[in-house]
């Protein structure tokens, strides 16, 4: 794996030189400072956490598909699944099979993935091909969603199954049984998203609208518009909460007009 690493580094910089810069390594040490803040850990091994971040676009120029992070993400996704089946099977001890395995596709699919990425910032550190790389938005789910797995995956090698449990629960799971996503009944932005769509309305639009508290504590408002009119606020402790709170306001709303 190493001389993998190492002929990745060479073809990064020719191209970086190509451009009249400065030889750069493929991640920086204030990435990875950041990247351990983000993950809670002092990180062990570097190698893993750089293949992780490696998008198959990365590796055009090379034979070895096996070091970009789709071998990661595989592990990834058993270790989301484990985890997240086990956390509810211990706050659902009443509830059947088939209810646990809808409510943990409901944490783990591809959008949820993929909004944990873009709340923990893990577009900054993906290795992808320049011409994917002009192109890509943070709309591109399948690259965040995919990039989260292997991270988890690398977290996982690295620190560990308790490590990886904490930070799931942090940056996943809680966030969106806080909010009460994982409840399709209960799930008002969707309820909003469906109305709208019924309607031939505008998609709604959720936007920060404050920020207040310490760190630790910190309290978001959401409004909630669709089209240009605000049809919903709510508070939360974290983002998705908030966007949750709103819509139950717009819809309380709608529905009162009816």
């Amino acid at each position: 794996m190493d001389g993998i690493f190492s002929r990745i580094k060479k073809i990064f910089r020719r191209r970086v030189s190509q451009k009249n810069k400065s030889s750069k390594r493929l991640l920086t040490a204030q990435q990875f400072s950041d990247l351990e803040k983000i993950i809670g850990y002092p990180i062990k091994d570097q190698s893993h956490y750089i293949q992780a971040l490696i998008h198959r676009s990365f590796l055009e120029e090379l034979d070895e598909d096996d070091a970009s992070n789709e071998r990661l993400e595989f592990l990834g996704d058993a270790v989301l699944s484990l985890i997240t089946a086990e956390y509810l099977f211990h706050l659902y001890p009443d509830k059947d099979e088939g209810f646990l395995t809808k409510v943990r596709a409901k944490i783990v699919n591809r959008n949820s993935l993929a909004d944990s990425a873009e709340e923990i910032g893990l577009v900054k550190f993906l290795l992808i091909n320049q011409n994917l790389s002009n192109t890509f938005s943070r709309g591109a789910k399948t690259v965040l969603s995919d990039a989260f797995e292997a991270l988890v995956g690398a977290l996982y090698l690295d620190q560990g199954l308790d490590a990886g449990r904490v930070f799931i629960r942090k940056v996943l799971i809680d966030p969106i049984v806080e909010a009460g996503e994982h409840l399709v009944d209960e799930n008002y932005k969707s309820q909003l998203l469906e109305y709208a769509q019924a309607n031939k309305l505008e998609l709604p639009n959720y936007k920060v609208i404050k920020e207040e508290g310490p760190q630790h504590e910190r309290i978001f408002t959401v409004q909630v518009s669709v089209g240009d009119k605000i049809i919903g606020i709510g508070k939360g402790k974290n983002k998705k909460s908030a966007e949750q709170n709103a819509a139950q306001k717009a819809m309380e709303k709608i529905l009162k007009s009816h």
